[in-house]
C-alpha cells in the first residue's frame, strides 16, 4: 500500500475541512449543481478523449498502482535472479520448477526456462507482457491527467453559469445567493479535484511508470542471462548497472 498517496489526500482534505469549519458551516459549501457541473462535466470530457472500452480497466489499474502498488526493490530482484542462475548451474533448468518469487515477470521467466523455451521466444513473450502492462498504466496516467485538466475548466464553466444566473435575476434578491454559490463553489470543486487528487496521482503514476519500465527490463535481461547459462557472479555484475550508482559497490561487496 502506498501510504504517501493516501496520507497526502487525507491531510489535504483535512486542511480544507478545517479552513471551512473556521469560516462557517459545511452545508454552505455543499451545492449539488456545482458537483454535477464539475464531476459530470469532467467525466464526460474524459469519455470523449479516450476509447470507452479502455477507460474502466486503465482507470482501475492506475488507481490500484497509485494507492496499493508495492515498492519496487531492484536489489531484491537482482538477488532473486542470481539465485535462479545458481539453481540452473546446480540442478539444471528443471530446478526452476519449484522456484518461487513475488515478481510476476520473474516467475513467468522461470517457468519459460524450466519448460525449455528458446531465448527468442522468452524475450518476445516477456517484452510483450511488459509493453502491454506499461501501455495500460500509461493510459491510466493520462486519464487521471485528463480529469485534472477538465476539473478547473468545468469549474470556470460553472462560475460563468452562476454569474449569468445571478446577473439575470438582479431584481430577485432571493435568487442571487444560490447563483453566487454555484459561481464560487464550482471553481472550488474543480481546483480541489485537480490539485489534490487527479494531477498528483497522474504525476505519481508517471514516476512509477519509469520505475516499472526499468524493473521489467531488468527482469528480462536477468532471465535471458540465466537462460544463456551465465554464472551468478557475472549476472550480478551485469545487472548492478540498473541500480543507482551509489549502490553498485555495496551490492558487489555484499556478494563477495
Amino acid at each position: 500500500m502506498d501510504i504517501a498517496t493516501i496520507a497526502g489526500i487525507i491531510v489535504g482534505a483535512a486542511v480544507i475541512g478545517w479552513a471551512v469549519s473556521l469560516g462557517g458551516s459545511f452545508s454552505a459549501f455543499v451545492d449539488l449543481p456545482s458537483v454535477l457541473v464539475v464531476f459530470g462535466g469532467g467525466l464526460a470530457a474524459t469519455v470523449i478523449r479516450f476509447p470507452l472500452s479502455g477507460i474502466g480497466p486503465s482507470f482501475a489499474l492506475g488507481g490500484r498502482v497509485a494507492f496499493t502498488h508495492k515498492k519496487t526493490n531492484p536489489r531484491e530482484t537482482i538477488q532473486s535472479i542470481v539465485e535462479m542462475g545458481d539453481i540452473v548451474r546446480k540442478k539444471g533448468p528443471l530446478g526452476l520448477e519449484t522456484f518461487e518469487t513475488k515478481e510476476a515477470g520473474l516467475s513467468r521467466g522461470a517457468t519459460y526456462i524450466a519448460d525449455g523455451y528458446d531465448a527468442t521466444y522468452i524475450r518476445d513473450a516477456l517484452e510483450l507482457a511488459r509493453d502491454q502492462y506499461l501501455s495500460r498504466l500509461s493510459e491510466g496516467q493520462r486519464i487521471f491527467k485528463s480529469l485534472g485538466d477538465a476539473g478547473p475548466a468545468f469549474g470556470m464553466i460553472g462560475t460563468i453559469v452562476g454569474l449569468v444566473q445571478m446577473l439575470g435575476n438582479m431584481d430577485d434578491p432571493a435568487a442571487i445567493g444560490p447563483a453566487m454559490a454555484v459561481a464560487l463553489l464550482t471553481t472550488l470543486y474543480g481546483a480541489v479535484l485537480a490539485n489534490l487528487v487527479c494531477l498528483p496521482i497522474a504525476d505519481k503514476l508517471s514516476a512509477k511508470l519509469d520505475i516499472e519500465e526499468i524493473n521489467q527490463t531488468l527482469i528480462i535481461d536477468g532471465v535471458l542471462g540465466v537462460k544463456d547459462g551465465m554464472s551468478p557472479s557475472l549476472l550480478r555484475e551485469k545487472l548492478v548497472a540498473y541500480l543507482p550508482e551509489h549502490q553498485h559497490q555495496s551490492l558487489l561487496e555484499q556478494a563477495a
